[in-house]
């Protein structure tokens, strides 16, 4: 189903599952901190657990991932939720092998995939994924407000919407109870949804994992000098298993949202500079539309910054 983003996704879940007081919800110390902050909401009302389980940076490989996240699971676990590509460190997780396993231990799980659709190829049907959410605002280059909710079949029953409208008992009900209750809702703006076919047949006209494949290529080559040039290490392993087409590094800051608005006011450059507990991270993207020199301009605003300023340290 059409959603405006994931944190509504998020919501959506997290208001119907019903948890019980002790129930726990699985994730890692490294997710969108709005999605942390629905399920604490949640888990606050309910009386549920929100286990944060910590993750070591840097990643070593994916065996080593499973294992940490798996230390997290307990007797009360009733849910994992896990990014795909987290946001501000930028890393693919493992979400296959981990939703696999807990499959077979019987638990739910829910994916952020925020960053994925564009990056990474999905088949949800045949996936280990219960739930899903993804955004095409972000990869897919549709307008904002473009995102979904996907949620295997025999599992439908078990969410509830949020906004209770027409399409409750609805009176022309379409093939997909499921779809009425969330979608059909009164002075909704469609526009943003109903340009994904047109996105989706752009990108198969232009081969778009072979553009996917280069954007991948130019971020892992210049991964190690940017890493140089902020003094810090990559914070997985450089390849596919854990980089696609986004990039983070820890950097130095005392002040990132100052360090953010300089870099746009000097150099007319959009660039996240992201908290993430007591760490910052600055992150580029690459895309069809960007180039090398796209780089050689960040590289060389960044090399200026610290020697001007006291921004970076």
């Amino acid at each position: 189903m059409y959603v405006t983003n994931p944190s509504y996704a998020v919501n959506t879940v997290a208001n119907s599952l019903n948890f019980k007081p002790g129930d726990e919800i699985l994730t890692t110390s490294i997710e969108y901190g709005a999605c942390d902050k629905a399920w604490e909401y949640h888990c606050k009302k309910t009386g549920a657990v929100y286990v944060k389980q910590p993750i070591s940076l840097p990643v070593k490989s994916k065996e080593v991932f499973v294992t940490e996240f798996f230390k997290g699971l307990s007797s009360k676990t009733k849910l994992i939720f896990i990014s795909h590509i987290t946001s501000s460190t930028a890393l693919r997780l493992p979400v296959e092998e981990i939703c696999a396993a807990a499959k077979e231990k019987g638990i739910l799980t829910f994916v952020d995939g925020a960053h994925a659709p564009g990056q990474v190829p999905l088949n949800l049907q045949d996936s280990p994924f219960d739930m899903y959410t993804g955004a095409c605002h972000k990869w897919m280059m549709t307008p904002k407000g473009n995102s979904f909710l996907y949620v295997k079949k025999e599992l439908q029953h078990m969410i509830d919407p949020l906004i209770v409208s027409w399409g409750y008992n609805a009176l022309f009900p379409s093939h997909s109870t499921f779809l009425d209750y969330h979608q059909m809702n009164g002075t909704r703006d469609y526009s943003a949804f109903l340009t994904l076919p047109t996105a989706i047949e752009f990108m198969e006209t232009y081969n778009w994992s072979k553009v996917a494949s280069d954007c991948r290529k130019l971020v892992q080559q210049n991964a190690p000098a940017f890493c140089e040039l902020l003094g810090t290490t990559p914070l997985a392993p450089i390849n596919d298993d854990f980089i696609l087409q986004l990039f983070s590094a820890e950097i130095k800051t005392s002040e990132p949202e100052k360090l953010y608005r300089h870099f746009f006011d000097n150099y007319k450059i959009e660039i996240p500079v992201m908290r993430h507990a007591d760490n910052v991270y600055l992150r580029y993207s690459i895309n069809a539309f960007n180039s090398q020199q796209d780089l050689d301009i960040l590289f060389g605003a960044i090399k200026e910054i610290k020697t001007k300023t006291d921004l970076i340290k």
